[in-house]
Parts: C-alpha cells; structure tokens; sequence
C-alpha cells in the first residue's frame, strides 16, 4: 500500500521522495461519522427498511454519498494530484473509478464498504508510524541554544546565533560548549565522544582550542569565541548530514510497483469487458454489460491488498516497539530483512562507554597497591581516576596532594611520597619504567613510591556483555560482512574488533572519512548497508547508509533523528531481532499479497462471466482482508 504513509511521516533526512509519495491526513473523525452514516444507512436498508427510505430514489443516494464522500474526498484527491503529473493508472484512480461505477450502477453500500475499509487500512498505517514518531523526538537540532555571555560587565543569556567572534561566554558544568572558542579558564574536562567518537574525556588547557557541542564535566569554564555559530563544527556536521539525506534512495514497496501493471491491466479489461460484446454477441445491450464492466472494476479494487500490506507492516513495527526497537516506517521493515554489511561505530554501540579497571600490575600486594592509588585518585574529578576509584575505594587518605597539570598527582601515603599519574609524570621525576607501557593503546595509571616504580593500572572501555555473540548471530543471519569505524586510536579499535569477532575495522576516523568508508563498501557491492551508531559524529553515516540505526539509550539527539530504526536499550544483540522481525513481517506481507491476489483472479473471473454478482465480490474482498488482518496479528504474538 502506499509508501507516502511509510515513509513521508518519518525523519527529516528522508523527505526526498518520488513523486508518488504526497501524504493525506486521514481525520479519525471523517471516519466515524462515515461508519455512523453507512451502518445507519443499512439498517434502514436491510433491516429497518422505513417507507419513506425504501421508495426513495434521493435519500439513499444521498445518505450513502455523504458516507462516501466523507472517507472518499482524500483519495480522489490523491487521484486528481497524480492524474496532474500524467501518472493516470494508480490505485487511487481505480479506487476512485470503481466506486463511483458502483454508485452509477446503485451499488451504494459497496462503493462505501471499498472507500471505508481503504481508510481503515491507511488510520493503521498512520497509527503505526506516529507511534514509531512519539517515541523519537521530532526533529531536533543538537546544537546549544542558549550561550552566557559577558556584556558590559555583566553575565547575559543570548541565543548562539548572536555572539560574535571574540566574545567572552562562560560554560556551566554539565552543559554544552556552545560556539567553537580558546579555553580562557586554567584547564577543562570535557566529554567529547558524541562529537569526535573518541570515547575517552579529553582535558584541555589555556589556550587550547574547544569546539561547540563539546560537554563540560567539571569546572564551570570561561570560552573566547573563534567561529560564529553557523560556521562551528557541529554546524557543519548537521550540513553533512542534510547532504548525505539528498542521496539516500526510497525503496518503493511491492505494491507500489505492482499498481503498475495491474491497474491499466484492471482498466483495459473492465473498458475491453464492456466494448468488445458488441462485435460478437448478439442482442448486445449496452446497460448489461456497462453494469458487468464496473462490477468487474469493483471486484478489481485492491482493497484487501491494500489494507493486508500496511496492517502486515503495521504487525512488524508492533512487534519491533514492544522489544525496544523504533522503526520509523515500513520501507525500513523490508530494508532490515535484506540487510548484508553491517558497519558500527565503537564506543556506545561494541563498547558501554564507561571506563572500568581492565588491569593491575604491581611489585607490592595488589590491595596495599590500590589503596595507596585510590587514596590519590579519589581528590581527583577525572574520570579515569573516578574509574579506579570506582574499582577500588581507599579506606584511608592521602596528604598534602598537589596537581600536576595534564600529568597526574603527587601526594603523601604513610610517610611515603607517591606519584600517580601517566607516563610523562614519571619522566618529569626521572624515574625508569618498563618499556612495554609506551605501547599501550589503552589508558593508563602509572604509580611511583620513592622515586621507585611500583606498578600500572590499565583503564579501558568496557566491551558490552552481548557483543561477541551478537556479531556471531548476524553471521548466522546471514549478514556477509561486518565492519568497525571509529575515531578512537587504531589499536584499540582493532583489539575490539578482534575481541568480538567484527571481519574490518578502521580507526582515527573523522565524520566526513566515515562517510567515505561508507561510499567505498557501497562502490564495492554492498546492496544492503546497515550502519549502527550513537555519536552527533554518526548522523551523517546514518543518513547516507540504506538504513541507519542509532543506539537510543546513550544516542545523541542527532543520531537519533537523522537514523531510521533507534534500538532504545543500547543493546547489540538488538540488530539480529531487527533483521528477525522484518523477514517475518516480510514473510507475512507476501503471504497477504499473494493471499489477497489468488482469490481476486477467481473472483475476477467469475466477475467477468457474470457469475459472481457485487455482495459476493465485496464478501470475498471483506473476506480475504479479515485473513489478511487476522495474519498480521499473528506477528504481535511471536517471539523474537
């Protein structure tokens, strides 16, 4: 049914569409007061059966008409908007023909029974994909939208847009960097992952430039701006994201490219049924086979095809909604099912984004070494000094502990001086450490006692639980190639990605690299491309990817929007129960369609010899939609 419901609800980044795809509110309202009129209209017809109705030829009419033009107004409305670009055989325009022959021919109830169950199908459809919309915030813009700034003395709150180049603006704890600047405060803490996928928070000092979007963890900060807001690098990441939109290709659904063919076949027919009799039958009657060529149209009408396919679709994205996966529109369902590359981001979606103690490794008793390391770290707010102290809280304090800036701290522990800190922090000192930990990718916590080197402690991402299995399922799934791209150093990506089982893994990536890395697996033949991810530095690969995914939980708002499906529980394993309901929904809707289309060609035949008269067309196609509904519930019911 149609893709305009599919896909013009959903995100901003998919709004270039066919010229097929023109959305039409459907008003519940229209429908119930149609339902009121139809059903009431009947009942004076069949069971009620007043004079005054039975021996009218207008009031029926009318009361009918009403009922009809109430649901029927939307879809020749439709009809005439494509009928304006010569696109004259689609299923609006038979729908539209069809029953208005049954009202020509004084079928009422048929031509309303056609235009209300169209319209029930399309509230499903609607239904759906709002329910996919409530659940993903509407189209937001990452981007800060108040910045404090100092004017004559004095600390006022302006939008961005306003600051010029060389102001002064302070940044609160917790809040984002608004414009892009030079830190003017002593130094800075910040949590760049959404912006640069690096997962650890980076400290920076004076004079060092920091850019918008960028999150404040410690200290509340001062900023002199270097860009206006428009030009800050967030800015133009959400500008790649709107390019990378414009080269995202719809996928039409089957029935949009089935209308095709079967509508000018349906039309030549019922035009054939009518004109040809009258070179080859004798005593041709004009009236007899008029009111057979549109009982054969009425019959044609593809009403249950159209209600099977968004109610099939509307199953999946049930389904998906209750184990924590938002599709943002049926396409997506169809696309998910076909997937073969999946490409990943790191940290957030392979990794928690949380640092924890991976390692220790020390010359004294591990608990004597942790305690005289965490009772440092512990007056530290960095958050690798929270992660050892998170492993390891001290029962005891450190003194007179002092900072050395951008290495680490130097305190006093039972009479002892210890240093605790990177490597640079032993180097300043001169004291000798192990080689070997020059070439650690990973974070690290020296820690030195009298001038002596006693043992590192190695702090790292933590690998999600599901991960390893899952990237074995979507190989089992069938899925051919996985791929990593982060813009984490490479030997941590790699190790990940050897950790978990992922086939190809880049690091050192910028959004825009990640876009072309994208662009190469797509030259290469991948024809289904997945691309999960969390970070604002994602959305662009989100939208250029055939499906992007966003891991909701942890996601930025960015990511969120410009993706098609959002897995709100951040879990991995996630994507394989994505990939199983679209190939079950898929399953579904083909059984419907060829359900719906094997009962249609018997009763089109039966139309066509003057067997099957219009109730009994009507019964079969009410009939066959009632299956059709009663199989796309059955995807609500299984588990996944």
């Amino acid at each position: 049914m149609s893709k305009n419901h599919a896909c013009c609800c959903t995100s901003h980044s998919h709004q270039h569409h066919t010229d097929h795809d023109h959305h039409h509110e459907q008003k519940p309202w229209l429908l119930y007061a149609s339902l009121i009129l139809f059903f009431s209209a009947l009942s004076c017809q069949y069971l009620i059966q007043p004079k005054w109705f039975i021996t009218s030829n207008v009031i029926p009419l009318v009361w009918y008409g009403l009922a009809y033009l109430l649901v029927g107004f939307s879809v020749w409305k439709q009809a005439f908007e494509l009928v304006k670009r010569f696109d004259f055989f689609n299923e609006f325009s038979l729908m539209g023909i069809a029953t208005l022959g049954a009202f020509i021919i004084g079928e009422y109830p048929e031509g309303v029974a056609v235009m209300l169950f169209y319209t029930i199908g399309e509230l499903f459809q609607d239904a759906a994909v709002s329910k996919a919309r409530r659940n993903v915030k509407a189209l937001l813009d990452v981007r800060p939208n108040v910045a404090h700034v100092f004017r004559q003395h004095q600390l006022i709150d302006v939008e961005p847009e306003t600051v010029e180049i060389g102001e002064r603006i302070q940044v609160k704890v917790g809040e984002k960097i608004p414009l892009d600047g030079v830190l003017l405060s002593e130094k800075g803490s910040f949590n760049t992952s959404s912006l640069t996928g690096e997962s650890k928070p980076k400290t920076y000092l004076r004079g060092e430039t920091v850019l918008a979007g960028m999150i404040n963890l410690e200290n509340v900060i001062e900023v002199e701006t270097s860009k206006k807001f428009n030009d800050t690098s967030i800015s133009k990441i959400l500008q790649l994201v709107e390019e990378a939109s414009t080269r995202k290709a719809p996928t039409e659904l089957f029935i949009r490219k089935f209308a095709k063919i079967y509508t000018p076949i349906v039309f030549f027919s019922a035009l054939a049924l009518v004109t040809i009799p009258y070179f080859t039958v004798e005593n041709y009657r004009f009236e007899d086979w008029l009111y057979r060529g549109l009982v054969f149209l009425v019959i044609s009408c593809p009403c249950a095809l159209v209600i099977s396919i968004p109610l099939g679709y509307f199953g999946g994205i049930g389904a998906a909604s209750s184990n924590g996966i938002l599709i943002k529109g049926s396409n997506f369902l169809d696309l998910i099912a076909k997937v073969d590359t999946v490409v990943m981001d790191k940290t957030g979606t392979v990794t928690e984004g949380i640092f924890e103690v991976q390692l220790v490794e020390t010359f004294l008793d591990t608990h004597e070494f942790l305690e005289m390391v965490s009772a440092l770290e512990k007056q530290s707010n960095h958050p690798i000094a929270k992660a050892v102290v998170a492993h390891h809280a001290s029962s005891l304090d450190a003194e007179n502990v002092e900072e050395i800036s951008g290495k680490g701290l130097k305190g006093n522990f039972n009479t002892n001086e210890i240093l605790v800190g990177n490597t640079r922090l032993l180097a300043q000192f001169g004291i000798e450490y192990p080689e070997k930990l020059n070439s650690i990718e990973e974070s690290l916590v020296v820690a030195a006692k009298n001038q002596q080197y006693i043992g590192h402690i190695i702090v790292a991402d933590r690998i999600k639980a599901e991960a390893k299995e899952s990237i074995r399922d979507l190989k089992k799934l069938g899925v051919k190639k996985t791929v990593m791209l982060s813009g984490d150093r490479i030997g941590i990506v790699n190790e990940v990605a050897n950790a978990v089982g992922i086939d190809h893994a880049k690091g050192e990536l910028l959004p825009e690299d990640k876009v072309k890395e994208v662009e190469k697996l797509k030259a290469k033949g991948a024809e289904t491309l997945a691309f999960v991810g969390d970070g604002i530095n994602d959305a662009p690969v989100l939208a250029l990817s055939d499906i992007g995914i966003a891991m909701g939980g942890l996601g930025s708002d960015a990511a969120i929007e410009t993706a098609d499906m959002v897995i709100q529980t951040d879990n991995l394993s996630k994507l394989n129960t994505s990939i199983k309901i679209g190939r079950a929904t898929r399953a579904i809707v083909l059984q419907n369609i060829a359900l719906a289309l094997g009962i249609k060609i018997v009763v089109l035949l039966l139309g066509a010899e003057g067997v099957a008269n219009m109730w009994e067309a009507v019964f079969a196609d009410v009939g066959v939609a009632l299956l059709a509904i009663l199989n796309a519930v059955r995807i609500q019911k299984m588990k996944f």
